[in-house]
């Protein structure tokens, strides 16, 4: 951020962080295109060319794009980073602009913009970045005036997730994270992973637990669920194939699996978005 404006906005070619990470700013992040997983708090799952995100303050959050995205010689993200008093508080306290504060205290656990005027946000996006002074100003409060006006917004992380300021445990939880996102499609013990944390099994269940609200194996299964949905949408595989690839072993048991946390079966969420 330079030190003559309030606030950044940048627009990236290639994935533009690779790790878990938190920041004392707000995130507006819009996909231009490519798409992965996303870790926002204790949530994990795909996003898509066109999706729009609000990060809240210090919640942690990371961006997994696929392998092919850095071949792509066009934009990618826009990315705005913003304090949530960068106008006072006095701004945030008018009666115009509850919907903001609003909007800004919902995001404390992530949003998704579920349906709402993307293309607005994005063209306004596009004017902050080329607009000069106060302009930029005007244009940061049209898109978050979009954003609170959106149709539906979806709360990302759960309401249990802490965020923890200056964790030391930090990176423990990262290299947990890059771990088991490279090893998912093998089978990956408790003992494994606890010797990647550098604690004792015992000493990792509740660790982990305390740090996202849910066991480890749970983590695990939603990336793999995570990867069969990418794959049930891109690849030309049977849902069999689409099961061995995500690293399940049991048809059974994917095919729960992805119920329990899609609320759909595979052949559904497949037909959904299959063109003919």
């Amino acid at each position: 951020m330079k030190p003559s404006q309030s606030f950044s906005v940048r627009q990236d070619r290639k994935p533009f962080c690779n790790r878990l990470h938190y920041h004392p700013e707000i995130e507006l992040v819009h996909f231009d295109s490519g798409s992965g997983t996303q870790f926002v708090g204790d949530n994990i799952r795909k996003f898509e060319p066109g999706d729009i995100l609000l990060i809240g303050a210090n919640l942690p959050h990371n961006y997994k794009f696929e392998d092919n995205l850095s071949k792509e010689n066009h934009q990618h993200v826009k990315v705005v980073h913003f304090c949530r008093d960068f106008l006072g508080d006095v701004f945030l306290n008018l009666p115009e602009n509850k919907s903001i504060k609003a909007l800004l205290e919902k995001c404390k656990r992530g949003v998704k913009v579920v349906n709402g005027n993307n293309h607005q946000i994005s063209r306004l996006l596009e004017n902050t970045l080329k607009a000069e002074g106060g302009e930029r100003i005007i244009y940061l409060i049209q898109i978050l005036l979009e954003v609170a006006n959106s149709e539906k917004l979806e709360q990302l992380s759960s309401i249990g997730f802490e965020i923890t300021q200056g964790d030391e445990d930090h990176d423990r939880i990262q290299d947990v994270y890059e771990y088991s996102y490279a090893n998912f499609r093998n089978k990956i013990s408790l003992e494994e992973i606890a010797e990647v944390a550098k604690i004792s099994p015992h000493s990792f269940c509740r660790f982990f637990k305390s740090r996202t609200k849910k066991t480890y194996f749970q983590f695990l299964t939603e990336i793999k669920i995570g990867r069969a949905c990418k794959l049930l949408i891109d690849a030309h595989l049977s849902i069999k194939q689409v099961c061995f690839e995500s690293g399940f072993n049991n048809f059974a048991s994917f095919h729960n699996s992805f119920k329990n946390i899609t609320g759909t079966s595979p052949l559904v969420y497949q037909k959904k978005f299959l063109v003919d």
